[in-house]
């Protein structure tokens, strides 16, 4: 699947299409503020197959060009009152192959001294790798959808 297209699936149009498909990890994706560009705020209510009732996460940069979107989780149980918050930088990239890479970088911004688990950051970067291969499953069955 082109970046352009997966892009156009997981972040343009990714807060109803997660929700559609990976329904029983995300229940609702509503906007606080704004409609999905950078300075938007949006809270994403999971669902019951999640460990976690809600985050809010604000966006910092989407760059419909280039394939890349930043953006912080800044509310929630996700943070576990011991994160400031999460940043999030995805940019998707042509494969030699005709596809997409997906490279994300996750930064953790503790508070105090606390110390993130290495075996926590693993299981959210498979939950993320999870949906990225749902969402790309999803285009394979419904070409024309993006």
């Amino acid at each position: 699947i082109p970046p352009e297209k997966m892009f156009k699936a997981c972040i343009l149009y990714g807060d109803t299409l997660i929700c559609k498909i990976v329904s029983q990890a995300f229940k609702s994706v509503e906007y606080i503020e704004g409609n999905g560009e950078a300075g938007s705020i949006k809270k994403v209510t999971l669902g019951e197959g999640s460990q976690f009732k809600y985050m809010k996460q604000k966006v910092e940069a989407i760059d419909k060009e280039n394939f890349v979107y930043i953006y912080n989780v800044v509310e929630g149980d996700a943070l576990m009152t011991k994160l400031e918050k999460i940043t999030y930088e995805t940019k998707l990239e042509a494969s030699p192959d005709w596809g997409s890479v997906c490279r994300t970088t996750s930064k953790y911004y503790t508070i105090g001294d606390f110390e993130l688990k290495e075996d926590g950051v693993k299981a959210g970067k498979d939950k993320a790798l999870g949906i990225f291969k749902a969402i790309g499953a999803y285009i394979v069955e419904n070409p024309n959808a993006y």
